[in-house]
Order: structure tokens, then C-alpha cells, then sequence
């Protein structure tokens, strides 16, 4: 998907609305949670198997301060880290509302912020006011406290649209108000949807919802942070959520016997009106320091593995699940029989083989990290210099190795990572003209104009073209390669910039 991410406005699908940007935003620009359910259990957004998690924002032992008590919570939707204080200043990142980080003092005062800035680690400064305070109970820090995670997949529960798209409660409406816009049969509604999530394969995903988290209690009405869109507001609903929409889902809980979620971005949602994304199952696979290319994926539904007998016979020695990785060792036999690592053998026509580079570019060198990403074989390598360390399948544009200027193809070339975004808001779709809202798309990483890898959670189908020409990635793929490339994105910051030497992204046909 070849898509905008929007870092001063929300747009809508004609035109961008009003979003003001934190104060300073006129310079020139260059932790681990969950998602919870309210009072209950927490469920995991994660994909299920291997590789293990990876740890993230990268170890730094030269902080420039110790943490002393001083915190600061960002209440804004984007709260700027700049890289000094003066005139000249430039972006490093930014935090997401709910945020809180070390800081430390004195304040400097200066005309571009009047609340004073702050160091912040592990690099750069921010500014109290609009965008940031040191009252970590402000509402819109208590409101948007549940952070993403990272490092083992989707960083949220996700939600798509159902045929009848919900609404955007701005309180958790009471029984008579929901039946007063939605209608007299919406709680029976909501109540079969309810029995039938075990059907759908879905209901882990909720955990035990509890009660309204306190601060909707008693009717009281979400208030939004700095920089995000205000919606003309109706009885009890700021309008209908767009069809085809995605939705990030931080908390999740009932009244009235209905289940709600809030969303990312400060919307209650009535989740029987919408389909709960279930995670890809499927990810690639690391290799260890003794092993290499070639890696097979098993592409067929009926596949089995081999052992070979006395008689120097195959036979059947159990079965491989679709998509199943398979480390080879590159020994073959008569009958396209391939040598599994583990001494099996399989037949390489049920496999898609990505085999060893037969020459490399110039940037596998030493331990320097690049991404190799084929087109025609739809994969992803991540090299250390000339050593591959993951394997996996991707979908790229479905313009194939057409021209990316007149259709959705992928460009290629050889480009550099030049901002990464833990999750980020994208318009465009995989599926229809576009039409899509998809809020917070995981690990976002922009390597050239408006081409990323990200992970998606609006499709399952790696290893097959399928994007507007972006690189998709399996949720635990995109969450390996984020904390994997350059630049880090340190623990409870959202996002970083880095014009210089991010870790290079090669495409080819």
C-alpha cells in the first residue's frame, strides 16, 4: 500500500482536517503495555509461534541524564522531541498521548515554548505546555495511558468496519440513548453477536471485559488530545465511522451488556459493529550464526516430509502446515527431494524456495544491516553484511514489476529507512478504490517518498502482490524487522526521524 502518513493533520479521504500541531511546531522539521480490558484480563494482540520477541529501543549506555522522579506525560496527539531549544531546532520524534517520560530541570524559557523545555532521554528536549505536563493525572494522560506493544506483533486489538459501520460514542451511552440512535433492537443484536464470538475464533482476543474504566464513569464524556480532529458532536456520538474503516482498540468493556472498545484515538466504538481482526499465524524465521540460505515455505495446503529408508526409498514421515518455514541445506536428490537441517527431506514442488544471492550490492559489507526484498519472489532477507539472519514473504505492490508512476507497483532501487512510526494513521486500501481509514497501521518504516514496510492487520495473504505498493508484512514479521533496523525507536517514544544513515532497503525485481 503506497499511502500518507499524516504527522500534522487527520485527513479525510477528500481533503485533510484542521489538526494543529504542539507548540514549537514551526521550527523547521528535519515501555511496553497492552492493550487491557477494563477491570478484567488483558488479551494478547500478538501472533502465536516464533521468532521470539524481539527487545526494543536499543540499548543506550551513555544516557545524558539519570532519572531523579521528574516525569512528564504527553497529552497532545503528537508531542515534538526536538534536538535543542533554539530558532534552529529540528525533530528527532515524537511521543503519543498517554506517554511519560523521564525528564529533567531547570526548565529553559524561551519565546518557542513559555512552559520551558525539558531534556528528555535518551536524546533531545520537549516542551511543557499544549503538548506535554508535569501532572501526569491530566485526563488525557489517564484516558490514553494503555501503551502499543512491541517487539511480538499487532501492537493493539484491531477492528474493521462491519456492514454497518458504529458509531463515535463520546460517552458510554446509557440503554435508552443507544436505542434512541441505533434503535429498539440493538441490544439484542449486540447480545448474538456476544454469543457468537466462540464461533468466530475471536472471543480470546476480548479476555473478561469489566466495567467502564472510572474515568467514563457516571456519564462523564471523553476529552480528546491536543492536535486531533474535533467532530461535530450529535446527542451522544460525534457521526458514523467511515465504511471500511480500521480501528486500533485500547481498552475493552461492557455496560448495558454491550461490549465497547476504545479506540486509539479517543472513540468509544460498539464492537458488535464491527469484525475483530485475528492475527496471521504465519512469520518468517531467523537463522542462526551456523545456518544460511536457502529457506523454503511450504505453498501448498497438503504437504508432507520424508525419510529416507535402507533401501534409499522416501517415505512419508509426517506433515508440514502451510506456510510452514523449512531451513535447507541445499542437498538435493533425484525426485526434487530436498535436505531438510534437521535430516528430513521434502519435496521442493511444494515449496517456495528463496535460495542464496549468487553476488550481493555494495552495501553488504562488514556488519553493516540492509533488507533484500525481491519482487518476483515476494520475500524479505535481512542480512547482517553478507549474512542472512531472517527470512520471510511479503506482499508488494500489485502492479508487479510495472512501472510505479502509472500503477501500484513497488518501486526499486536502493534506499535508506528515514522514519519509523510504532503505529501510524494511513488512507488508501488494499482491496478497493480508496476508500479505506485505516488507523494505526503497525511499524511503520518509510524508506522513499510515500513507500514503507509496515505490517498489516486488513489482509493474510504474504507471498502473493497485494499492496498499493508499500511492503506488507505478517504482524510478527513487521514487529521483528521494526526493533531489527535503524533507527531505534527508543522505549515510550512513537516515532523518530533520521535523515542519515538509517538501515538501507534494496528492491528488486
Amino acid at each position: 500500500m503506497r499511502v500518507v502518513v499524516f504527522l500534522a493533520c487527520f485527513a479525510s479521504l477528500a481533503a485533510c482536517s484542521t489538526r494543529q500541531e504542539p507548540p514549537g511546531a514551526t521550527a523547521s522539521p528535519s515501555g511496553e503495555a497492552r492493550v487491557v480490558a477494563a477491570e478484567g484480563g488483558a488479551p494478547s494482540a500478538s501472533g502465536g509461534g516464533a521468532p521470539a520477541p524481539r527487545a526494543f529501543g536499543g540499548a543506550d549506555d551513555n544516557l545524558p541524564f539519570s532519572p531523579d522522579g521528574t516525569r512528564l506525560a504527553s497529552i497532545a496527539w503528537r508531542t515534538w522531541i526536538y534536538t535543542d531549544t533554539g530558532p534552529q531546532r529540528t525533530r528527532l520524534g515524537y511521543l503519543r498521548a498517554g506517554a511519560v517520560v523521564d525528564a529533567r530541570g531547570p526548565a529553559i524559557e524561551n519565546e518557542g515554548c513559555a512552559g520551558g523545555w525539558y531534556r528528555v532521554n535518551p536524546r533531545g528536549f520537549v516542551c511543557v505546555g499544549k503538548g506535554a505536563t508535569s501532572n501526569l493525572d491530566d485526563i488525557v494522560a489517564v484516558e490514553s495511558s494503555v501503551r502499543p506493544i512491541r517487539g511480538q506483533g499487532l501492537p493493539y486489538l484491531y477492528a474493521r468496519a462491519g456492514e454497518t459501520p458504529p458509531l463515535r460514542y463520546f460517552k458510554v451511552p446509557t440503554r435508552a440513548e443507544m436505542e434512541a440512535v441505533e434503535g429498539e433492537g440493538v441490544l439484542a443484536r449486540a447480545a448474538r453477536w456476544r454469543d457468537g464470538l466462540a464461533l468466530s475464533g475471536v472471543k480470546e482476543l476480548l479476555g473478561t471485559p469489566g466495567a467502564p474504566p472510572e474515568f467514563l464513569a457516571n456519564g462523564q464524556k471523553l476529552v480528546k488530545p491536543y492536535g486531533v480532529e474535533q467532530r461535530l458532536h450529535f446527542s451522544v456520538y460525534a457521526g458514523r465511522a467511515a465504511p471500511d474503516s480500521g480501528f486500533a482498540i485500547a481498552r475493552v468493556f461492557e455496560s448495558d451488556g454491550r461490549t465497547f472498545g476504545l479506540t486509539t484515538e479517543l472513540d468509544i466504538i460498539a464492537l458488535d459493529r464491527t469484525r475483530l481482526v485475528k492475527p496471521s499465524e504465519f512469520h518468517g524465521v531467523e537463522l542462526a550464526p551456523d545456518e544460511t540460505l536457502p529457506v523454503g515455505f511450504v505453498e501448498q495446503r497438503y504437504a508432507q516430509r520424508f525419510a529416507i529408508g535402507e533401501d534409499g526409498i522416501p517415505r512419508a514421515d509426517g506433515n508440514l502446515a502451510w506456510r510452514e518455514p523449512i531451513k535447507l541445506t541445499g542437498k538435493t536428490r533425484p525426485g526434487g527431494y530436498w535436505e531438510t537441517r534437521d535430516g528430513a527431506w521434502v519435496l521442493g514442488s511444494t515449496l517456495r524456495i528463496i535460495q542464496p544471492r549468487s553476488q550481493f550490492p555494495s552495501v553488504a559489507t562488514g556488519t553493516r544491516k540492509w533488507l533484500d526484498i525481491s519482487i518476483l519472489e515476494q520475500s524479505l532477507v535481512a542480512y547482517v553484511g553478507t549474512k542472512p539472519v531472517y527470512v520471510t514473504l511479503v506482499s508488494t505492490g500489485r502492479g508487479g514489476m510495472g512501472d510505479p508512476e502509472k500503477g501500484f507497483a513497488t518501486v526499486r532501487g536502493t534506499f535508506m529507512i528515514h522514519s519509523k512510526h510504532v503505529a501510524a494513521t494511513m488512507d488508501g486500501s488494499e482491496d478497493k478504490a480508496d476508500s479505506y481509514n485505516l488507523l494505526d497501521v503497525p511499524f511503520v518504516q518509510y524508506f522513499h517518498k510515500g513507500y514503507a514496510l509496515h505490517g498489516t492487520y486488513w489482509h493474510d495473504d504474504y507471498g502473493r502482490v497485494r499492496s498499493h505498493g508499500c511492503i506488507n508484512l505478517a504482524p510478527v514479521d513487521a514487529a521483528y524487522i521494526f526493533e531489527w533496523t535503524d533507527p531505534p525507536v527508543p522505549p515510550d517514544w512513537h516515532a523518530v526521524f533520521n535523515f542519515e544513515r538509517g538501515t538501507v532497503v534494496s528492491i528488486r525485481g
